[in-house]
């Protein structure tokens, strides 16, 4: 909000009164130089300053306006997306535990569904939805709460071990089909082991030694993978 200086205009007086927050214009009351005229001028440039800022304010304002209803806007082309992802989120939290197998590295895995589409390709990108979990089942991490899924390079050491094996299958543990839904529950030694993890300005979100939980969907192959 602009401030403008405020000057006392009084005919014919010897004194001067001013305040002067770093004023647009000032006007000197003395008594060789004040009349009606000069306040009615003073006056007039106030006013057209006045009128100035205004106009400014309220062009501002039908700029926010527009932005808002903008943003608004489009939030609003893809309510189906997030609302697909949210239910997808809330119907893999609510699913029932399978029974798992547990392998020789102990992994536990488990399919909901096994999956049509081509098995998981050793060393190549492939995009997943998944749900993450402590041991106790509290959520830590989705790729459903983003509404995409998350590209990751497969079988060769990109991510953590249980997914590498349980995703890409080996040592008893078969591999997942694009398609495919699989439990997994990883043991320390094969997620981030004694230490922490997920650690930004010195607060943790995975703590050391955690047995996680992972609903793993196979969406796809990876698109730009290169032959």
């Amino acid at each position: 909000m602009a401030v403008a200086a405020l000057t006392a205009c009084t005919p014919k007086l010897h004194t001067r009164q001013t305040f002067d927050p770093k004023p647009f214009f000032t006007t000197e009351i003395t008594s060789s130089s004040l009349s009606d005229s000069s306040c009615y001028c003073s006056a007039k440039k106030y006013n057209s300053k006045l009128s100035i800022v205004s106009a400014s304010a309220t062009k501002k304002r039908v700029f926010d306006m527009g932005i808002g209803l903008l943003a608004a806007s489009l939030m609003a082309l893809s309510p189906l997306d997030a609302n697909a992802t949210r239910i997808e989120y809330y119907a893999t939290v609510g699913e029932p535990l399978c029974e798992l197998n547990f392998v020789r590295s102990g992994l536990g895995y488990c399919d909901v569904s096994v999956g049509s589409g081509e098995e998981a390709p050793y060393a190549e990108l492939i995009d997943v939805h998944y749900t993450a979990r402590f041991g106790d089942g509290t959520v830590f991490d989705s790729s459903y709460k983003r509404a995409r899924p998350l590209t990751m390079r497969i079988g060769v050491g990109k991510v953590i071990k249980g997914l590498d094996q349980g995703i890409f299958g080996g040592e008893g543990v078969p591999p997942m089909h694009v398609g495919g839904k699989r439990k997994l529950r990883i043991p320390p030694e094969l997620a981030y082991g004694p230490e922490p993890a997920g650690c930004f300005s010195g607060d943790c979100n995975i703590p050391g030694n955690a047995t996680l939980l992972y609903d793993i969907n196979f969406v796809g192959i990876y698109s730009g993978n290169r032959k």
